[in-house]
């Protein structure tokens, strides 16, 4: 940055409110949600969806339970009036959704506006207009009581002619914003709104809505909260307002806001899926009602298919969640770290052993399938992953359960060969590189068949003890060895020293089916220890026979020897 560039900038706002009470507060239930996709968030689109587009996303809005939708600006294209008539004409609204509309307060605009909402059952006419010191000063060159004067103008307006729609079955709600709230002093925004409240004479069962919206945002979260404890505070009748938000997110601070400002005492919400919006967007409403989700309140919104809402998304605005976004971007559940995917792997493993009901694992806020995520890409592989990431992989998807003491070494190979690529791994690529490493070694030994004999002529009190046969071929000569040992194991291992070919001692077997039913395969897993060095190599045998199993594996740790 230039030099004393910063001299350019100052605080801009600050509460006296040292009493303030919403840092003790708690969100325990959700607010009413409004949805401004089809207004605020097509507005900033470079091509603004068509009716048919916004039709698709309407219909979404209602499914995820949405009661109140911001259709449009009525006033301002001819596709935006065009969308309202048809789904009133045409009857597309369910009976307990509310349309939202917005206008300036011009006279032209607001009976352009009712003139779109004729014949719905429930509207509310929003209406606007700015307030901030700097918007008098550069855009209006007006003074305080000019724009209140706007403002009653408007509410006037709105109130008559929503007296007649109510004759022809309309019921109409008013919601005036300040707008540019955040920017304007408090006293002249409680001014002003007490005067269109004048105008709209609310009661408890028809409240106006004063929505107090962070245009721009100016100031940080706390100093927006402070600003919305202020007016709920001050403002007369309280029991016959409706107090609203509707940030952006100049500051990247959109979320904090809002939240902070439920905490302050709103008891509305607007915003957009996913935070489209002009600038740096608007308020994301999936985020907010799935933090709430995440500490055990209900939001009253459905986004357990969030991929589905996210794909109507952007299929209808163009635009693209990043992959990073907050629960819908797609690496948000996944984990490259090997000390995360270690702990993760470690949560998941506990929760199914002991059947925790509550979500219990680290480093994943809440449970994927609740939003209609899988499990499979939770943990993806790279050079920078680990063992825990490796083995995860290995068992969710492949249903191998690499004992602990080889994961390390099952890692530590899979990492450099994702490190050798220069690139992640997937998971039928890890499966094939294990294959290829642990199970498929065949050289310099390789098992052709073998043969198993309870009785190999010698008296014997041992029930266990079996005398085996095997043809091997070792580095393309072919030898039948023979020997007698307790199991088929511990035979071959025998076979082998018979032969002068153990220079190694038997660490650890263990051995397990790979998934369920009669055509299930075992997969055994051999560790061997070399008598010269002590240097400890894992091998792996995937058979149908857990017997087969167990000899393959023995094979495949000798040739990892070697």
């Amino acid at each position: 940055m230039k030099d004393n560039s910063i001299l350019k900038y100052k605080r801009r706002f600050d509460v006296s409110l040292p009493d303030r009470q919403w840092p003790d507060k708690k969100i325990d239930c959700a607010p009413a949600w409004c949805s401004v996709d089809l207004r605020d968030g097509n507005q900033a689109l470079a091509v603004p969806m068509n009716v048919d587009q916004k039709l698709r996303l309407f219909n979404t809005l209602v499914k995820i339970g949405f009661k109140e939708i911001e259709v449009g600006f009525p006033s301002a294209s001819e596709t935006e009036y065009d969308f309202i008539r048809k789904i009133i004409d045409e009857n597309l609204v369910p009976d307990d959704v509310t349309l939202q509309v917005l206008t300036q307060s011009r006279e032209h605009l607001i009976r352009k506006t009712f003139d779109a909402i004729r014949g719905c059952k429930n509207a509310i006419v929003h209406l606007y207009n700015s307030t901030s010191a700097l918007q008098r000063k550069v855009t209006f060159r007006m003074s305080r009581g000019e724009i209140i004067e706007i403002a009653r103008r408007g509410a006037e307006l709105v109130k008559s002619l929503s007296e007649e729609a109510e004759k022809s079955g309309t019921r109409v709600r008013m919601e005036y914003s300040p707008e540019s709230f955040s920017d304007t002093e408090l006293d002249f925004a409680l001014e002003i709104c007490e005067a269109v409240k004048e105008i709209w004479k609310p009661t408890p069962q028809n409240k106006l809505i004063v929505n107090l919206p962070e245009t721009v945002q100016y100031n940080p979260p706390n100093i927006y909260a402070d600003q919305i404890e202020w007016v709920s505070r001050h403002i007369s009748d309280r029991d016959c307002v409706e107090i609203s938000l509707h940030t952006h997110n100049d500051r990247g601070t959109g979320v904090a806001s809002t939240e902070l400002g439920i905490m302050a005492g709103a008891e509305r919400v607007e915003g957009t899926l996913f935070g489209n919006g002009e600038r740096t967007g608007n308020l994301d409403i999936v985020t907010v009602a799935l933090n709430m989700f995440a500490e055990g309140v209900d939001p009253k919104l459905d986004f357990s298919d969030l991929p589905g809402i996210r794909a109507v998304y952007e299929e209808c605005t163009g635009m693209k969640v990043p992959p990073r976004h907050p629960y819908a971007g797609d690496l948000v559940f996944t984990a490259f770290s090997g000390s995360h995917q270690d702990a993760i792997k470690k949560g998941m493993d506990l929760m199914r052993k002991e059947h925790i009901e509550e979500w219990e694992v680290p480093y994943l806020l809440i449970d994927p399938t609740d939003i209609g995520c899988s499990y499979e890409a939770i943990i993806r592989i790279n050079s920078q992953s680990g063992k825990g990431g490796v083995a995860y992989v290995l068992e969710n998807d492949f249903g191998l359960d690499v004992p602990q003491a080889m994961r390390q070494q099952v890692g530590d190979y899979i990492n450099g060969a994702a490190d050798k690529l220069g690139k992640e791994l997937q998971p039928n690529e890890i499966f094939d590189i294990f294959s290829r490493e642990f199970v498929g070694r065949q050289n310099p030994v390789k098992l052709e068949s073998y043969k198993i004999d309870t009785d190999d002529g010698k008296p014997d009190d041992d029930p266990n003890r079996v005398f085996i046969t095997a043809k091997l071929r070792i580095n393309g000569e072919e030898k039948i060895f023979s020997a007698t040992g307790n199991g088929p194991i511990n035979s071959l291992v025998m076979a082998f020293s018979a032969n002068g070919m153990k220079d190694f001692k038997l660490i650890d077997y263990r051995s397990h089916a790979i998934g369920k039913g009669s055509a299930t395969k075992s997969a055994a897993y051999i560790c061997l220890e070399s008598l010269g060095d002590g240097k400890r190599t894992w091998g792996v045998g995937i058979d149908s026979n857990i017997e087969s199993a167990g000899l393959k594996g023995l094979v495949c740790a000798y040739n990892r020897m070697r």
